[in-house]
């Protein structure tokens, strides 16, 4: 009977051990449930609120590049206007010079010299220079050449004649100087 009940107790702890695994299964089953749809849950609003996120920063792309484009409008008409604004003081002149009656040549021509400074001061108000001089060196990128003529007594690809100067803002052509090369 000894021998029984020690082979029972060795027995025990054996059917002690199983008994605790299968409570464990059964606990560790109950618990593999339940993290499952907290993790299905859990990534459910984690993807909501990325959707959320990503359509966020599509609306504020688009408002983005609507108020960027409404912004380079307005700056283009603030540009246009502030510019026009500069010549109207030239075009104010002219009027008056129509309104004269009577003057003399000198008179007309002395107005028409002070509304051409005028007129050459607003433009550098505005960052415009004039360029293309005789004697200057001839340059393809900002001179049109639409005459060449044989001069020993200027150098080679040189400015002859002027026929109407060019204009620039920066290193922006405005318009070509339309010249004479020589030689």
């Amino acid at each position: 009977m000894a021998q029984k009940k020690k082979a029972e107790d060795a027995k025990a702890p054996e059917t002690k051990a199983a008994a605790a695994t299968e409570a464990d299964e059964t606990q560790t089953a109950d618990t593999a449930e339940t993290e499952p749809a907290k993790t299905i849950d859990t990534l459910e609003q984690e993807l909501a609120a990325a959707k959320e996120a990503h359509i966020r920063t599509l609306a504020e792309y688009d408002n983005y590049r609507k108020r960027s484009t409404k912004e380079k409008e307005a700056a283009y008409g603030d540009a246009k206007a502030a510019s026009l604004a500069e010549l109207l003081p030239v075009l104010d002149n002219f009027e008056r010079a129509f309104t004269v009656e009577e003057t003399d040549v000198e008179s007309f021509k002395k107005g028409v010299e002070m509304i051409y400074n005028s007129f050459l001061e607003t433009l550098k108000k505005l960052g415009v220079e004039a360029f293309g001089e005789v004697g200057e060196a001839f340059d393809p990128n900002i001179h049109n050449g639409v005459m060449h003529i044989e001069d020993e007594a200027l150098g080679e690809n040189v400015i002859a004649a002027v026929f109407s100067k060019g204009y620039k803002i920066g290193t922006r052509i405005l318009r070509p100087a339309m010249v004479q090369v020589a030689n």
